[in-house]
C-alpha cells in the first residue's frame, strides 16, 4: 500500500534524488529561475515552498534546517534576508512554473521554474490606496 507516501522517485535512489533537489533548490534561490523538466519542476516547487516558509519564520532552528538543504551559505543568507520582505504578505505559492516546450534530444517536457516576486502584493496595496 502507498498510504502517506508523497514525492516522486524519478527512477533514482534516495541519495541521488536528495542531492539533485538540494542542488536544484540552491540554483533556484541563487538565480531566481531555472529550466528543468516539468516533473522535476513540480517536485522542486514543493521543496522551495517549504524552504521559503522556514526562511520567513527566521529563527535559529529554521536557519539550521535550511542550511541542511541549501549547499551554499551565501545563498541561504540571501534567502533569509529577502524572505520576509519579498513573501511576508503571502502564505504560499512562492514559485511559478511556465511550460517551455520540448527538449530537442528526447522530447521531454521542459519548464521554467521561477520565484514569484512581490509584484502582486504591491499591486494589491496600490489598488487599496486608490480606493
Amino acid at each position: 500500500m502507498r498510504h502517506r507516501k508523497s514525492g516522486l522517485k524519478l527512477n533514482r535512489t534516495f541519495s541521488h534524488r536528495k542531492a539533485m533537489f538540494r542542488n536544484m533548490a540552491t540554483s533556484l534561490f541563487k538565480h531566481d529561475r531555472i529550466m528543468t523538466t516539468d516533473v522535476k519542476a513540480k517536485e522542486l516547487s514543493r521543496w522551495a515552498d517549504k524552504l521559503i516558509t522556514l526562511a520567513k519564520r527566521g529563527d535559529l532552528h529554521a536557519r539550521r534546517q535550511v542550511m541542511s538543504v541549501i549547499t551554499e551559505k551565501t545563498v541561504a543568507h540571501k534567502l533569509f534576508a529577502e524572505a520576509s520582505k519579498r513573501y511576508g504578505a503571502i502564505n504560499g505559492g512562492y514559485t511559478r512554473i511556465v511550460k517551455a516546450g520540448l527538449r530537442h534530444g528526447d522530447a521531454a517536457l521542459m519548464s521554467v521554474i521561477e520565484l514569484v516576486a512581490s509584484e502582486k502584493v504591491n499591486a494589491k496595496k496600490k489598488r487599496k490606496k486608490e480606493e
